[in-house]
């Protein structure tokens, strides 16, 4: 899941800018500070653990972001129906899974451990619309250069959907470029063996979400149908080199939903508060009810999910091309094994050994015990970066 606020420099912007008071809106000045709830707050109408997350607002040059920990928080239906939270691992989960249906309105209250109360106002789901299908197809862009357009397609024949927000995980497969049989392994003070290189070495997977808000409408058009350039890759770019998969999750939004995330995007993509562009303010609907001193930041949204994955190759779009170049430079690099006297090139013995024994370099080949040729120890030991573990959902 993405956070709305994980960078503290773009909270940091966000509070010299602005902030939503318990009672009103004003405009914080720069060189202040003042503490906000931070709440990131969405349930669906898929039936699971819904999730809640809570934080604190944080100075520049603070450590991290501070999480709200200790705080009671449940969501309560127009028929009575509530559903509790419970604080895991930074994170509240509700406690029994359920899912937002659409004759029914949530409100979302919290409490903190200090005793301040939050209420959003009353929200009801937004219209049910699956994604039907996404794309990868090669594309020349005249800013991007070539690469892989990944597009999102739904259509919504009632034409009330309308506001769209997107989430996306990226998967992909790495295979090590100078992965040997045998590694190089110091034994002594001055001796190094070959010694069998672990296979679990070669292959890994890396997995990486999105950072970004990401919002599409379409007021603009006539239907209801989109068709959303979500993600763009350079066919430069190693991640694609082998397979590759992304897990596409889409949101319809409210108005109110996409106007503050909207928002939050233009405030935390500006350079400078200096800059021409302010946004004025921003009015979540989440406040503070029982200190009008307090303010929160965040938005309660109630929506309709789907989500959607694909998988392909880089054989599958570039059919007999080279492949992408891997992520860091494999140029080997001569180590003559020896440790003292003169020589040419010169004596790198104890180097050699202190570098393998950190994990900075791989073995590539030697020459009898002359010289060893070593590459970066990404290039040989994707385990160094990445996980070798396969995910549950891969399929080859």
């Amino acid at each position: 899941m993405k956070t709305l606020f994980k960078n503290k420099l773009t909270i940091a912007l966000l509070l010299s800018i602005l902030l939503t008071s318990c009672t009103e809106t004003y405009v914080l000045q720069t060189d202040t500070y003042e503490e906000a709830l931070v709440i990131e707050a969405t349930i669906t109408n898929e039936l699971k653990k819904q999730e809640i997350k809570l934080s604190k607002t944080a100075k520049l040059e603070d450590d991290g972001v501070a999480i709200e920990t200790g705080a009671t928080v449940s969501i309560k239906d127009d028929l009575g129906a509530v559903y509790t939270f419970k604080e895991d691992n930074g994170i509240y989960l509700s406690e029994n899974a359920f899912q937002a249906l659409p004759d029914r309105t949530y409100t979302l209250d919290i409490k903190t451990k200090d005793g301040k109360i939050y209420q959003s106002s009353n929200e009801t789901v937004t219209t049910a619309n699956e994604i039907e299908d996404i794309t990868a197809e090669v594309v020349t862009d005249r800013k991007e250069g070539r690469g892989v357009q990944i597009r999102v397609h739904s259509y919504d024949p009632a034409n009330t959907s309308k506001y769209y927000r997107y989430e996306y995980e990226e998967t992909y497969k790495i295979i090590a470029p100078v992965y040997r049989q045998e590694k190089a392994v110091p034994i002594g003070p001055e001796k190094i063996q070959l010694q069998p290189n672990d296979p679990n070495k070669r292959i890994c997977y890396t997995t990486k979400t999105s950072n970004d808000i990401i919002l599409t409408t379409t007021t603009d058009l006539q239907e209801d149908r989109v068709n959303f350039p979500l993600r763009f890759i350079s066919d430069q770019n190693y991640i694609i080199s082998h397979r590759y998969s992304i897990f596409v999750k889409q949101y319809v939004q409210n108005i109110a939903s996409y106007t503050f995330r909207k928002t939050m995007k233009e405030i935390s993509s500006s350079a400078s508060v200096l800059s021409p562009k302010q946004p004025g303010f921003v009015n979540g609907n989440i406040k503070c009810i029982s200190h009008t001193d307090q303010k929160a930041i965040g938005f309660f949204e109630v929506s309709s999910a789907s989500s959607k994955r694909i998988f392909f190759n880089y054989a599958d779009l570039f059919p007999k091309e080279e492949l992408p170049p891997y992520y860091t430079d494999c140029q080997e690099e001569e180590y003559r094994f020896c440790f003292q006297g003169v020589s040419i090139p010169p004596c790198r013995g104890t180097l050699l050994i202190d570098l393998i024994q950190l994990n900075r370099i791989s073995f590539s080949y030697n020459i009898e015990d002359l010289s060893y040729f070593m590459v970066p120890v990404e290039c040989g030991d994707c385990t160094s970066f990445s996980s070798n573990v396969i995910p549950s959902f891969w399929t080859n």
